[in-house]
């Protein structure tokens, strides 16, 4: 591991020699604004506003402060919000759009795409998407399956836009058996000229819809281009998956976000996994274009060039954000580059035009699979440089010291388990998963700084277990509780217990949630969880009553799919955690990483984030699991709030990691703030949803200086 790194000489050292390149950049454009989601279309959260400063930084106060009301237990809001001409756009809780007074946080208009129906579940979404030709102005957000415009100057549905304003992103996929399945867009797509370039988010688990990529003109709506990331026979690709395997395997998608190369015409696109995300034995094959950042033609949607970080991908490594278009320093010369950091904790860099790596990147052969009829590749890549900004490997040397007690039950839990690494196979006994599933790095993308040419990254090192079991083989006649146990337990688990935050309990729901609504969420998905249509409706009502009362009727036995019925599924989302709750690990159990990309090293790293209750026991800078980015500015600072449980909202000197200032939030601010000026002030806002397993909220709140 990199040792964390501070120090007065060491912070001035560092400062002198990163003045005297950054008199050699070249910021070829003003960041001013906040106009997309990650600030501009290179997506490097970067801005040059320079009233706040290192003097005066202490002084930031809320500016004003919006208080949706949409917030309920669990809800979560991960929205980056935009700003055109002094409106801020966003999303709330329960997915309303609503248009504020960049000024003063006033509400100008509110959608509800709920059209007042209660919310019975999370609703994730990360933001909206904005675009004029000088005469209209709209805005465009995934809600459930739909892909739905707005008017932005008057909230309302974009007329000529699909049917009311909205699509259905389940159509044009080539497939009708999709049709009770989740396919929508929680991060924002980006524009090309005159199309919406997105992905999508389905299910992680079987059936599922294929990931493809897909442009849609942005006045009717209608589908230009669609690329294939499940390769049909005859493609590009398709020798590495399963004969027709478009006919019954889904995901390989674009869940985080793209960014596009205006100049060069050039969509770079990370993907995830195939599902099932942690067993593949009926998708034989590297499964090319799942675990890819895909470079593809923006006008014609074809491949360009790629490159697969995760071959047959059974440990749920998706590329976890959007990349960011930099400019690099090599041999001298400027060398526009894409950046792609992971949940594994690395960073590839890669020429746009040709996708040749800037740093070596070595393939090593790993173990072969213990599961029954799961073939794993041989080999698997990882960069070289820079170094991971994240711990690869646990051992007992690196569990928890944090009492006596934490220790040995760690040690008792950590010997039963396989703890070798990245690639190391699921096992049926568990296998320790480092950094977690969650990444080390995650949906809120890193910042990079066009004057130093450093990437900053905040990190979850958090170890999670995978277990491999066998799924209970359906009776003649399947129950309620059979059924449940086949399809829900893995995330839900048989107790109810689930796997917060991610997969919620359901003891008690009952008394939360309606018969109605507990069969639409089954037949239909939601989120990451897939649709049960297939089951027909006597399958449905019995799993929806043993859910809700416990009751356990039987019902007609329903055909199966065998290329979907898998043999083995996983035992649940498990972080490996001591007795109390805490991390089994040694801390640190988040940090902040600030990392040359012209050099591939690691320029400083520190702890990042707190758990308030160690704290005031005198544990402080512990750590703790993150959420969201930051914003690094010309005159150098970088804003960021993201930490989980101590809820606050932070600045750093972006040369030495110095914290600056701190303030709490009214929930944790778990998604990226924006920067934006509008009337001569400079304001910086951010969304406090909370969720993510700590309390939920619903605001969002503005800082600046004081006004003269």
């Amino acid at each position: 591991m990199n040792k964390l790194k501070t120090g007065i000489a060491f912070g001035l050292a560092l400062t002198a020699a990163l003045f005297a390149f950054s008199s050699q950049a070249q910021v070829k454009k003003k960041y001013s604004g906040w106009t997309q989601f990650g600030g501009g279309e290179e997506n490097i959260h970067y801005s040059t506003l320079s009233q706040i400063t290192r003097d005066n930084v202490r002084q930031l106060q809320i500016a004003w402060q919006f208080d949706s009301g949409d917030e309920f237990n669990g809800s979560e809001m991960q929205c980056n919000p935009i700003v055109v001409d002094g409106v801020l756009y966003a999303t709330t809780p329960k997915l309303r759009v609503v248009a504020l007074d960049a000024a003063t946080g006033k509400q100008i208009w509110s959608f509800d795409p709920n059209e007042g129906k209660r919310v019975t579940g999370k609703m994730r979404n990360r933001g909206v998407t904005y675009w004029s030709d000088g005469k209209e102005s709209r805005l465009y957000f995934g809600y459930r399956n739909s892909l739905i415009s707005l008017d932005a100057k008057t909230g309302k549905p974009a007329a000529g836009f699909g049917e009311n304003g909205a699509i259905d992103l389940r159509q044009g996929l080539g497939r009708d058996s999709v049709a009770g399945l989740t396919v929508t867009l929680t991060t924002p797509g980006v524009v090309y000229k005159d199309v919406l370039i997105c992905g999508s988010m389905t299910s992680e688990g079987l059936p599922a819809a294929p990931g493809d990529i897909r442009a849609f003109d942005l006045r009717t709506g209608k589908q230009r281009w669609g690329f294939r990331t499940i390769p049909a026979a005859g493609e590009f690709g398709a020798d590495t998956w399963p004969s027709n395997a478009r006919e019954f395997l889904g995901s390989a998608n674009n869940w985080p976000g793209l960014v596009v190369d205006q100049q060069r015409g050039l969509v770079f696109v990370p993907t995830g996994s195939a599902a099932f995300d942690f067993y593949g034995g009926n998708r034989p094959g590297d499964n090319l274009f799942a675990n890819t950042l895909l470079c593809l033609d923006a006008k014609t949607g074809k491949r360009v060039w790629h490159f697969q970080a995760v071959k047959h991908d059974v440990w749920d490594r998706d590329f976890p954000s959007a990349p960011q278009l930099v400019t690099v320093k090599r041999n001298g010369r400027n060398v526009d580059a894409v950046a792609q950091m992971t949940k594994s904790g690395h960073v590839y860099l890669f020429e746009r035009t040709t996708g040749k790596p800037l740093f070596p990147i070595e393939y090593k052969k790993y173990p072969a699979s213990p599961i029954e009829g799961e073939k794993l590749a041989e080999t698997q890549p990882l960069p070289l440089l820079p170094p991971p900004f994240a711990r690869q490997r646990l051992t007992e040397s690196l569990l928890t010291n944090r009492t006596p007690e934490a220790r040995q039950y760690a040690l008792e839990k950590f010997r039963k388990l396989r703890s070798n690494g990245q690639f190391e196979p699921p096992s049926h006994e568990g296998t320790i998963i480092f950094p977690g599933f969650d990444g080390a790095g995650e949906w809120g993308g890193a910042a990079f700084d066009p004057e130093t040419g450093l990437f900053y990254v905040n990190s979850n090192e958090m170890a999670w277990v995978l277990r491999i079991i066998e799924k209970p083989k359906p009776k003649a006649l399947p129950s309620g509780k059979t059924l449940y146990e086949e399809h829900c337990a893995s995330c839900h688990k048989s107790d109810f217990s689930g796997s917060p935050p991610e997969f919620p309990a359901l003891k008690e729901l009952g008394k939360k949630m309606s018969e109605s609504d507990a069969r639409g969420i089954i037949r239909n998905g939601q989120g990451r969880m897939p649709g049960f249509n297939r089951l027909g409706n006597e399958a449905i009502q019995a799993m929806a009553l043993y859910v809700l009362t416990g009751k356990d009727t039987t019902t007609t036995a329903t055909a199966s799919d065998p290329r979907i019925d898998l043999k083995y599924t996983m035992d649940g989302y498990n972080k490996f955690l001591d007795h109390e709750g805490y991390p089994a690990i040694a801390p640190p159990w988040g940090t902040l990483n600030a990392i040359d990309l012209n050099a591939g090293r690691i320029i400083w790293q520190i702890p990042f984030g707190e758990h308030p209750a160690l704290a005031a026991q005198g544990l402080k800078n512990t750590g703790s699991e993150n959420y969201g980015g930051g914003i690094v500015t010309k005159n150098g600072l970088f804003f960021i709030g993201a930490t989980n449980f101590d809820k606050k909202f932070r600045v750093f000197d972006k040369l030495t990691g110095k914290l600056l200032w701190e303030t709490l939030l009214p929930a944790a601010g778990n998604a990226t703030p924006a920067m934006y000026e509008t009337g001569g002030r400079q304001f910086i806002v951010i969304a406090c949803g909370g969720g993510k397993g700590s309390a939920s909220g619903g605001s969002y709140v503005a800082f600046a200086l004081p006004k003269n």
